[in-house]
């Protein structure tokens, strides 16, 4: 779209398929003289086959003759985190107290998910792993072990059967996966 003039970059938090031209699309969009309801047309055509709850990201280009276009995104990590350790709220006190467990296949489907946001397509999924978990550790969310290795190995080695030397020695993810996976089904 070369001879368009980008007025503003404006994002945005909304549920999937409830953008409506109230707050907070109306007022954010409305600053700009963006057609409010052909944004809220689109955002819930385009996101009808999410659950209504989900909070979607949104980035809307405006530009100086009043039109838009807008990319949506995949929730926040901290929504999938909270969804899959059963929560509502975060740790109070991050390392300190554990306010719910995650593990890791929890996480590889989560990196699989956020592997698909355009900030990430070139990302592999151990960086995009290690991304999750470190936010898992701000909000006070354990994670089964440690990601693999540290001082929970021996407890970890219990607990999975004796494959905990073969997640530390891999070091990636998708194969420690597929080694879990394996095990587990054996």
């Amino acid at each position: 779209m070369s001879g368009k003039v980008v007025s503003a970059l404006i994002r945005l938090v909304v549920n999937a398929g409830q953008a409506k031209p109230a707050p907070p699309v109306g007022p954010a969009l409305g600053q700009h003289r963006l057609n409010l309801m052909a944004f809220c047309k689109d955002f819930n055509a385009r996101t009808q086959h999410m659950k209504p709850d989900v909070p979607v990201s949104v980035t809307v280009t405006a530009y100086t003759d009043s039109s838009f276009d807008f990319v949506i995104k995949s929730p926040k990590v901290s929504y999938f985190l909270k969804k899959a350790a059963g929560l509502q709220n975060g740790g109070g006190r991050a390392g300190h107290d554990v306010a719910g467990v995650v593990t890791v296949k929890h996480v590889y489907e989560i990196a699989k998910i956020k592997q698909t946001d355009p900030d990430c397509q070139y990302m592999d999924l151990d960086a995009i792993s290690k991304s999750i978990l470190g936010t898992a550790r701000s909000m006070g969310s354990c994670r089964r072990h440690r990601y693999f290795g540290g001082p929970r190995v021996e407890a970890l080695d219990q607990e999975t059967g004796g494959i905990a030397p073969k997640l530390q020695i891999r070091g990636k993810l998708q194969q420690s996966f597929e080694v879990q996976q394996a095990t587990l089904s054996a």
